[in-house]
């Protein structure tokens, strides 16, 4: 038996950000998915800020890495971390261009995600019972990437789409996370 110290919710309480926080990025990224959703260049510009933004925070990411890391795994650092940051700021700098690139590469990304999930549905299929959920994520995946693959208006379509719902997803569940904090925060 565990026992519960009457100061566990407090700490919990005051090791989560603020809840106006979340409440804000929630916001945020509905503005995201809404900008997205317009199927303009305001959303071929969005796209390639939030990689750029991306990329640059994994270039930082990979610097912090170096001092951390030894032998050939540093080098490999070193190169991640200049290709992440010549990335990110060359996605600043030719947003058109950045968001060409992504979509010729995007349909790859889901015939490769999709496989994955397909194999790893299977291999899992006798430990999870919902493993068929993944399978059918995995099948529609790989059909979207082959639907998309080859044609840039319907590569560009997926890629405006699923960054879209990704925001749209990412800003409800923050929002719905910043009243929970709030509740734990400040109990009634």
């Amino acid at each position: 038996m565990v026992m519960r110290s009457a100061t566990t919710p407090r700490l919990l309480a005051d090791s989560l950000p603020p809840w106006w926080v979340l409440l804000i990025t929630g916001i945020g990224w509905t503005v995201v998915a809404l900008i997205l959703l317009r199927f303009d260049y305001t959303s071929v510009s969005s796209i390639s800020i939030l990689f750029g933004l991306v990329a640059l925070a994994a270039g930082f990411m990979e610097i912090g890495l170096i001092f951390m890391s030894h032998g050939w795994w540093r080098l490999l650092n070193v190169l991640l971390a200049i290709a992440f940051i010549v990335s990110g700021i060359v996605a600043f700098i030719h947003p058109g261009s950045t968001f060409l690139a992504l979509a010729a590469v995007f349909s790859f990304f889901f015939i490769f995600a999709g496989t994955f999930d397909v194999i790893w549905a299977i291999s899992a299929r006798h430990e999870i019972e919902v493993w068929w959920l993944q399978l059918i994520g995995g099948i529609i995946e790989i059909v979207l990437g082959f639907w998309a693959a080859g044609y840039y208006g319907r590569s560009a379509i997926l890629l405006i789409a699923w960054v879209a719902a990704f925001a749209i997803i990412r800003g409800v569940r923050d929002i719905v996370l910043a009243f929970r904090v709030r509740e734990i925060q400040h109990p009634a």
